[in-house]
């Protein structure tokens, strides 16, 4: 494990003379969107399991981690952003705010005969376009979904199965993003993709305030003892950006730390804040890593502020951190629960457990008050979206650690 994880303490002046807007990401929006998901009639709260054993054994006060491997029944959280995204996009359409238009009317035949037929279209990794797909037939649309080179099979096959047109392409994340952003303006469909660009920041940004809906169920789930610590994980960045962005709203000055973790074959946020310019940095090449959903290498720039400006800590891990906390959490310590989480959904677990073991990592301990008294909050994002790897990776103590 040694080299396992890089760790870059955010001191920026953009800490002191914030710029990013935490306006879209208070209580009140993101409440928005949590009320259009409680219409759904598949929305329940996932659960958020506690983990006393665990916590005992990396000497903290306490760890929680939200699951959503239980989400809608997708095995992923990425549906929430999609499916408010998607949503917002045709109460605009239909010049109405997304209040009066609980899932039950959205999805009726009188809004599907006044706003004909759309088709929406992404690029994803698997679990961003599987929410799409999902959300899409609900909806009585139509979906395509394009997967970088390398994405696995069976992550392909979930989504054909939501009714989705997908196919693997032979290009990176990146590249098939603006691919797909090509087809939509060529052919006239909507393009819901959770990352920005200069004139496309509606939707990535509505996709943000819908993933808020689990930062505000885990907050809940909390309240009587709330989080010291949030890891979140990132990929382009919009999930940890809006976990960044509802907690420095809420809570200024007095905020969790929030510490984000990449692939470090995709480490776009963490490069972007060594480089300490305030800017985003782009990763290229084929960008390949177990973790599929953490596989972008260009940041969201909505996310990229809100990070830069706010956060507390970016971790660059190999693949061998997400290996450790799949294992951690699919085979825990006595006493505490099973957890099934995916690659990406497990590397804030093995992040955690690195810094709190590591004799090198104890400055970055003390620089980031993990110590006895931190109630630290992880967030599952995904389960075995890939079951074969899965059971592969959890049941085998010997497979491949890179």
């Amino acid at each position: 494990m040694q080299n396992a994880v890089r760790c870059f303490i955010n001191r920026t002046p953009f800490t002191e003379r914030p710029t990013a807007s935490l306006a879209p990401f208070s209580h009140r929006e993101l409440s928005r969107a949590l009320a259009f998901h409680r219409s759904m009639p598949d929305y329940a709260p996932t659960p958020l399991h506690a983990l006393p054993a665990l916590s005992r054994n990396l000497g903290v006060e306490s760890v929680h981690v939200k699951d959503e491997s239980q989400r809608f029944g997708l095995k992923a959280f990425k549906a929430l952003g999609s499916a408010h995204a998607m949503a917002r996009h045709i109460a605009e359409r239909l010049g109405k705010d997304i209040g009066e238009l609980p899932f039950a009317v959205m999805a009726g035949e009188a809004v599907r005969e006044e706003i004909g037929e759309i088709t929406f279209v992404t690029a994803t990794d698997g679990n961003h376009g599987r929410g799409v797909a999902w959300m899409a037939r609900r909806l009585r649309q139509k979906a395509v979904v394009y997967l970088p080179g390398g994405s696995s099979p069976e992550r392909l096959d979930a989504i054909r199965r939501e009714g989705a047109r997908a196919e693997i392409v032979d290009m990176n994340y990146d590249e098939a993003v603006r691919m797909a952003a090509r087809r939509a303006r060529e052919r006239g469909w909507t393009i819901v993709q959770d990352t920005a660009w200069p004139g496309y920041e509606k939707i990535p940004l509505w996709i943000m305030q819908g993933y808020g809906t689990l930062m505000l169920e885990a907050l809940e789930q909390l309240r009587q003892r709330p989080p010291t610590h949030v890891f979140a994980q990132a990929g382009v960045g919009s999930f940890a950006g809006m976990a960044q962005g509802m907690l420095a709203a809420a809570h200024g000055e007095n905020r969790p730390r929030v510490i984000v973790a990449e692939a470090r074959a995709a480490d776009c946020l963490y490069r972007s804040a060594v480089s300490e310019k305030g800017w985003a940095v782009p990763v290229g090449g084929d960008l390949q890593t177990l973790m599929a959903g953490l596989a972008c290498g260009e940041a969201n720039p909505i996310a990229w502020e809100l990070l830069r400006d706010y956060a507390s800590a970016f971790a660059s891990c190999t693949d061998s951190v997400a290996l450790l906390g799949m294992r951690l959490l699919g085979r825990p310590l006595p006493g505490d629960p099973p957890i099934v989480s995916g690659e990406s959904g497990a590397v804030t677990a093995g992040l955690l457990a690195l810094l709190m073991r590591s004799p090198d990592m104890a400055q970055t301990r003390s620089q980031l008050a993990l110590d006895e008294n931190s109630r630290v909050l992880l967030i599952s994002t995904e389960g075995d979206t890939d079951p074969r790897r899965y059971r592969e990776i959890v049941e085998d103590e010997r497979s491949e650690e890179r």
